[in-house]
Formats: C-alpha cells, sequence, structure tokens
C-alpha cells in the first residue's frame, strides 16, 4: 500500500512541476510513517495543495516555508469517533479516490492486512468526496488547525451559523443534530 500511495503522491508531484492542477486530500486517523511523509512534503514543495483531516497521532508539520507551506492539517473532535479512511488524488484531469482501512502508520503498511479500493461509480463518488471530506475540510466549529510546530489551534467560527461536520452529517440523515 507505502508505495502506491507515494507513486501517486509523485504522479501529483510531476503534474505541479509542469504547471498542472494537483492536490491531495486525505482522511486518516494517523500519519506517522516517514516516507510517506517525505514523499508528501516534495509534493508541497512541487506545489501540490494537500489538505489533510486526522484525528490521531500526525508526525507531519504543516505551513512550515520551504518545507510543507501547501499542507493543512485539521483535527475534528466531535460527536463522532471517526474511523473513515479517504484518499483523493488530482493531477491535472486525472482523478482518483479511495476508500481504505488504514492509516498512514508503518504497522498498517507492513503488518497488517489492510486495503485501499477506489470508488469508481460517479453516484457513491460524489457522495463519499462530500460527506468524507468536504463536511470536514469546511467544519469551522469543531476544527482545530495544526500549526508547524506541531501545536493545534481551534480554528475561529466564521459565520453565524457555523458548518460543523457532524452537523452536516447528521443533516444528511434527516436527523437532528
Amino acid at each position: 500500500m507505502r508505495s502506491g500511495l507515494i507513486q501517486r503522491i509523485r504522479r501529483e508531484e510531476e503534474a505541479a512541476r509542469a504547471g498542472k492542477e494537483a492536490w491531495i486530500k486525505i482522511k486518516v486517523n494517523s500519519i506517522v510513517d516517514e516516507k510517506t511523509i517525505d514523499a508528501l512534503y516534495r509534493a508541497s514543495q512541487a506545489g501540490v495543495k494537500i489538505d489533510i483531516v486526522e484525528r490521531g497521532i500526525c508526525a507531519l508539520k504543516p505551513g512550515v516555508p520551504g518545507l510543507s507551506k501547501n499542507i493543512r492539517v485539521r483535527s475534528i473532535v466531535g460527536r463522532f469517533l471517526e474511523h473513515s479512511r479517504v484518499f483523493y488524488f488530482r493531477a491535472g484531469e486525472q482523478e482518483e479516490l479511495y476508500l481504505s482501512s488504514a492509516d498512514w502508520m508503518e504497522r498498517n503498511f507492513f503488518k497488517r492486512i489492510e486495503l485501499a479500493f477506489p470508488v469508481l461509480d460517479p453516484k457513491p463518488k460524489k457522495r463519499v468526496i462530500t460527506e468524507g471530506l468536504k463536511f470536514y475540510l469546511a467544519d469551522n466549529q469543531q476544527s482545530w488547525a495544526m500549526h508547524g510546530d506541531g501545536l493545534y489551534q481551534r480554528r475561529r467560527v466564521t459565520r453565524a451559523k457555523p458548518p460543523s461536520a457532524p452537523g452536516a452529517l447528521m443533516a444528511t440523515l434527516g436527523t437532528p443534530g
């Protein structure tokens, strides 16, 4: 799994160096694997925009000039104990979305049987992008942003009715938050 992820990260890096749109959006519990972090740093330096939503441990340092200025890390602390892992890659016109069981950790890559599978059908793909990523990236009610020093700061509420990822999920199910 690690080699496949690094291959996709490098593809985005090459696209950015060629002047194409390139981004990566990841939702996991933890990112601690050094080789994938190094690949993300190189991609950021090439201009790839990287958004990470994590819940647990993140050894990557976002927003550091010259290293990771194009990487943003958010953690959502809310009502649900999230376990979904979503990997969304775009290089130019090529787009891939995966659901997975794995965090980006050595133990998940080499000491367990994990899987990642592509979401190909447009209808569930759109739903995964919206519910699995967009709600979390837009959350400014229960979201904490990591800074380059590894410390988190609560994101400020910026609207009268701020979006909350758990609240948005409940609304899609027709359940009161």
